[in-house]
């Protein structure tokens, strides 16, 4: 039986011997080399394809400084608009889509809701327009603070303001966008009672140009 065993494994080996001299002879060794080839021939067209395909959604999830800046220049035209400026000015009010100066005088006061001896509510009312006189009101009626002061600015730097947390009440990119969605008088703008325009696209499309801008990197313009 030992022979036999011994005599299997000299078979083995000479069999195996056979094959490897038969595929080292010259003209042989060319389905190896074809093997070879179509392997990394497979593997650089995967790496390929997979490279392809993380450059198609790196891209697809990148900002787009150019749709970004389209959103811009209509986000710019709506702040200003009257019904956003009249009320983001340095020191004083404006009022109409005229932009004419306040009647009464007045300024903003120490707390942008005018002095002592002339609030803001003394005229406007906290829960909506007057329907008699015709005098605007909305909840929190007041200026906006003084560095929010945007009248003159050119497109660039009201954009680098509405960015800038130290003149824009320190807010994040997305504290400004829940402002454009609920505060109350930028509400009252889209909708600012008889005898005023408001401002010229619907609230919910402004919220979406706000919110395509910041997804887009919130660019602004050289």
């Amino acid at each position: 039986m030992a022979a036999a065993h011994e005599s299997g494994v000299t078979g083995t080996k000479q069999t195996s011997a056979k094959h490897a001299t038969m595929w080292a002879r010259p003209g042989r060794a060319w389905p190896s080399a074809a093997a070879r080839l179509f392997c990394a021939s497979a593997t650089a067209a995967l790496a390929a394809a997979l490279l392809a395909s993380a450059a198609l959604s790196q891209a697809a999830s990148s900002p787009n400084p150019v749709e970004g800046l389209a959103a811009w220049d209509k986000i710019a035209a709506v702040i200003r608009h009257p019904r956003c400026l009249n009320c983001h000015q340095s020191e004083a009010p404006l009022r109409g889509d005229s932009r004419s100066p306040h009647i009464p005088p007045v300024t903003r006061g120490p707390d942008d809701h005018g002095p002592s001896a002339m609030r803001c509510v003394n005229c406007h009312s906290l829960t909506g327009n007057n329907p008699s006189s015709g005098v605007p009101g909305a909840p929190s009626w007041a200026l906006a603070r003084a560095t929010m002061g945007w009248d003159g600015l050119s497109s660039a730097a009201l954009c680098r303001t509405i960015k800038d947390r130290t003149r824009n009440g320190n807010r994040s990119l997305d504290a400004v966008v829940e402002h454009i969605e609920r505060d109350s008088l930028v509400l009252w703008a889209f909708n600012p009672g008889k005898g005023r325009q408001p401002v010229p696209i619907p609230h919910q499309a402004f919220v979406d140009l706000v919110k395509a801008w910041v997804a887009s990197g919130a660019p602004c313009p050289a």
